[in-house]
């Protein structure tokens, strides 16, 4: 089975670059549904494509005439960008099946997915499908580990609760390296150590280097070097998951910083932490779980945010290694990074159009304690949402 799927993605990616071929050649790029006309009769002569679904066939257009738009978009926003390159096999992993051409079954307590052309696969769920929802779309991947794995686009009968009116939980989080997360109920969660994974990856880099290219040792080194890269990605998605339900799960109103996650990457330094951060995966899996959960989440801009002062507004130079806040003005002292969260928070409820901007509605109190010792939770102990681990070190604050 694993051959034939590989066979029906190098079809897809055959036909990705025939038809960017075909764009390349015009004057003037056709529409979509033009080149998706042109099918039927290419299979006249190409007689592979009679092999792979349709449905599939017209999401490898799509698929194309999305990366076009991609690339269109970020013209506009005045990046240098070149052209679509053809695919070659190992930047091809995928295939999508759409609406139709798939059914999922349960024959003797073994789920299994029939598509079409291809036939049954047998199934390992990460999680149970609802009984109320309707699957959409299935997607199949190769990973450079050689894992396959079956992605399913699902549509539930479940909406998102309302948002309340005035919320009674709010919360301003500010993101660092040091502290990944500090919030102003007092809570810092520390970064997320990869250093023995990372050890592990480069061990494994060097061992590749010293490979002849292309040779069977080559490739079985090579997979090391994937299976590294994947364990790496996994955890820090799973801390990323979790810390981000935690939050939308715990306050009805969340105020972040809008970062530019791209360009805190093009600084001089430190690149790597950051990149390692992944501060920009944290803000969009936050904001898409605010939504879930019926939770306000609002970005402000960053800026000022670390020199300003939570309690007068007046602005104060601190340098990196200068990790308290003292205002000059009105005495006001804090740690450096709850009094950016504070400010945040200030900056939300001023920006938002909620009722909040009013002393009697503003759901938290927005000055910090002087005398009281932040509570830190370790990013190795951050598991599921509702811990006991997060909800004691809450309580804490409180």
């Amino acid at each position: 089975m694993a051959n034939e799927l590989r066979r029906h993605i190098d079809t897809c990616r055959q036909l990705y670059n025939h038809c960017l071929y075909v764009l390349n050649e015009s004057d003037d790029i056709p529409a979509r549904y033009e080149v998706q006309g042109t099918l039927p009769d290419l299979k006249q002569w190409w007689g592979g494509l009679k092999n792979v679904h349709s449905k599939v066939l017209q999401m490898v257009v799509k698929r194309l005439y999305d990366n076009l738009s991609t690339l269109r978009e970020r013209k506009k926003r005045g990046y240098r960008v070149g052209r679509l390159r053809w695919k070659p096999p190992r930047e091809y992993r995928s295939l999508t099946y759409n609406q139709t051409g798939f059914k999922l079954e349960n024959k003797s307590g073994q789920p299994t997915l029939w598509l079409s052309k291809i036939g049954e696969i047998s199934l390992v769920y990460h999680r149970e499908i609802p009984d109320d929802a309707t699957v959409k779309q299935v997607s199949i991947k190769r990973e450079p580990t050689g894992e396959w794995y079956a992605v399913l686009g699902i549509k539930t009968e479940d909406e998102a609760p309302p948002k309340p009116d005035n919320p009674e939980k709010a919360v301003g989080i500010d993101v660092g390296i040091l502290k990944y997360t500090h919030d102003t109920d007092g809570l810092s969660v520390g970064s997320l150590d990869l250093s023995d994974e990372r050890e592990r990856l480069e061990r494994e880099q060097r061992a590749l280097s010293r490979k002849d290219h292309g040779s069977a040792n080559y490739h079985k080194q090579r997979r090391k070097v994937a299976e590294c890269h994947a364990d790496l990605k996994r955890k820090r998605r799973d801390f990323l998951h979790k810390l981000s339900t935690w939050y939308a799960e715990e306050y009805d109103f969340v105020a972040v910083e809008a970062l530019n996650a791209k360009g805190l990457m093009e600084l001089p330094s430190n690149s790597r932490n950051r990149a390692s951060a992944a501060w920009g995966t944290f803000l969009r899996m936050l904001e898409y779980k605010c939504e879930r959960e019926g939770a306000y989440f609002v970005d402000v801009r960053p800026h000022g945010t670390t020199k300003e002062c939570s309690q007068c507004g007046v602005s104060t130079d601190k340098p990196l290694w200068v990790r308290q806040h003292s205002c000059p003005a009105c005495g006001f002292e804090c740690d450096r990074d709850a009094n950016a969260a504070h400010n945040v928070l200030n900056r939300a409820i001023e920006k938002s159009d909620i009722g909040m901007g009013q002393p009697e509605s503003t759901p938290v109190e927005t000055g910090a304690a002087t005398d009281t010792e932040i509570p830190s939770v370790s990013a190795r102990t951050v598991v599921e949402a509702g811990s006991p681990t997060l909800n004691e070190a809450a309580s804490a604050a409180e």
